[in-house]
């Protein structure tokens, strides 16, 4: 296969589904490279992303993502985790580059909460003091933008290493739909 189909992974979902851990399995084991798109953005204004919301704004942080998104997603061999609400825009995962792989990693608002409660302080759209219920009714307004995505893997009672078997499996399945053409 001289021009392959995927020339990218874009794995979208809520926060604690996994993306930037199941990304970077997934990454090695393609041996491609891997990039958090909040990585990028905390280097650039050298603070964390929960101080960016708080000290310029949730409207700077989203045009930032915005700017890392587009510049990513030209990148080719490269497995990319967005920001939990930078999929959460219309028409987002409408226009992505050609190449480009959408996977939403899937998990439940209880289950997110238990596994981001190690990061505490990090997230800061759940900063307030109903946490469960403000994660509950965030993903239920992003569920319909994640779904937007080409697949799916339910993350909620998956090891990390069998939701990167999933998505390579994903991948290897769309490369042999594609030579079979």
């Amino acid at each position: 296969m001289t021009d392959p189909t995927v020339a990218r992974v874009l794995l979208v979902g809520f926060m604690g589904s996994g993306k930037s851990s199941v990304g970077r399995r997934v990454a090695e084991a393609l041996g491609w490279r891997f990039v958090d798109f909040d990585d990028v953005i905390e280097a650039r204004f050298e603070m964390p992303v929960a101080e960016i919301f708080a000290t310029h704004g949730e409207r700077l942080f989203r045009e930032a993502e915005t700017e890392v998104a587009v510049r990513l997603l030209a990148e080719h061999r490269v497995v990319l985790a967005s920001g939990g609400g930078w999929a959460a825009q219309p028409g987002r995962l409408d226009s992505l580059p050609p190449g480009t792989v959408a996977i939403w990693l899937q998990v439940g608002a209880d289950e997110a909460l238990r596994r981001a409660s190690a990061e505490r302080g990090t997230r800061p759209l759940l900063a307030g003091v109903n946490r469960l219920d403000d994660a509950r009714k965030l993903l239920a307004d992003r569920v319909r933008f994640y779904s937007s995505a080409g697949w799916s893997v339910d993350t909620e009672r998956s090891s990390v290493e069998d939701v990167a078997a999933r998505v390579l499996r994903i991948l290897a399945e769309i490369e042999t739909e594609t030579d079979a053409e």
